[in-house]
């Protein structure tokens, strides 16, 4: 891997220092065209992050939620890129319950080989690389290793659920496993729980875009999970629909009902 990852994670703490900036006072809320949420604080990381990217690694493109609309017959030539959510999670920035984060990633043939999670309010980053494993520092500690459980299916599985996208068919899927306990939380936090051994499964049952999952789906990956589909095929990235389909993410070797 050619890609400095301590210069990724600066780049990912220092937006995240733009969004508490904006966190810390009164801000406005704006809805896109698809009625989601946009705040100042989304905008302000954006350009904190594609600064930091070009100046870092000006021969990647970057695919970003908040840049500017990108033709697939440009980006399907893309051997790599940056697939960027400057603030992952803006319900939850609105709610100011601390459950949002930056999310950037790496994608290389289709699939995310490094990603790197900043959560600003708890001062906690997570980083993750292909082949070398995942990592989560909090405040300026040591970093520390994450690695996904080996659960018992018969004991119960514990099960991270989106906190503001619930669905029906979450719940149906719900009632085909044994549930020892469900717990909801925003934004791409819900990958890096499972990464980090703290629950064993997250049913996404409903819309994702690329840039929600990419950076987490780097993350579980390398800390030894699986991201693929109901049907077991590979979460794959830069579609020219960039809609996620519905995807599971588990340790591996866990059997798991059909959806």
């Amino acid at each position: 891997m050619d890609i400095d990852i301590a210069r990724v994670c600066a780049i990912a703490r220092a937006a995240g220092e733009a969004i508490m900036e904006i966190y810390a006072g009164e801000f406005n809320v704006e809805l896109k065209g698809d009625q989601s949420p946009l705040t100042c604080a989304d905008k302000a990381s954006h350009q904190v992050i594609s600064a930091g990217l070009k100046r870092n690694f000006p021969e990647i493109p970057i695919l970003s939620e908040e840049g500017a609309e990108i033709s697939f017959d440009e980006r399907r030539g893309w051997e790599r890129f940056w697939l960027v959510d400057p603030l992952d999670g803006t319900k939850e920035f609105i709610k100011r319950n601390g459950e949002f984060t930056v999310n950037i990633a790496l994608i290389e043939a289709g699939q995310p080989v490094l990603g790197v999670v900043y959560v600003p309010v708890q001062e906690k980053l997570y980083w993750g690389i292909e082949g070398q494993g995942a990592w989560l520092q909090t405040g300026r500690g040591e970093p520390c290793p994450v690695r996904v459980r080996n659960p018992d299916p018969a004991a119960g599985l514990k099960v991270v659920m989106s906190r503001s996208h619930p669905s029906p068919e979450l719940a149906a899927y719900l009632e085909k496993i044994r549930v020892a306990e469900a717990v909801s939380v925003g934004s791409s936090l819900k990958l890096c729980v499972v990464a980090e051994g703290l629950a064993d499964i997250y049913p996404r049952l409903g819309p994702t875009m690329e840039w929600d999952t990419a950076a987490g789906h780097a993350v579980a990956v390398a800390a030894g999970a699986r991201v693929t589909t109901p049907g077991g095929e590979p979460l794959c990235y830069n579609k020219q629909n960039l809609l996620n389909p519905h995807f599971i993410v588990a340790p591996p070797g866990l059997e798991l009902p059909r959806v």
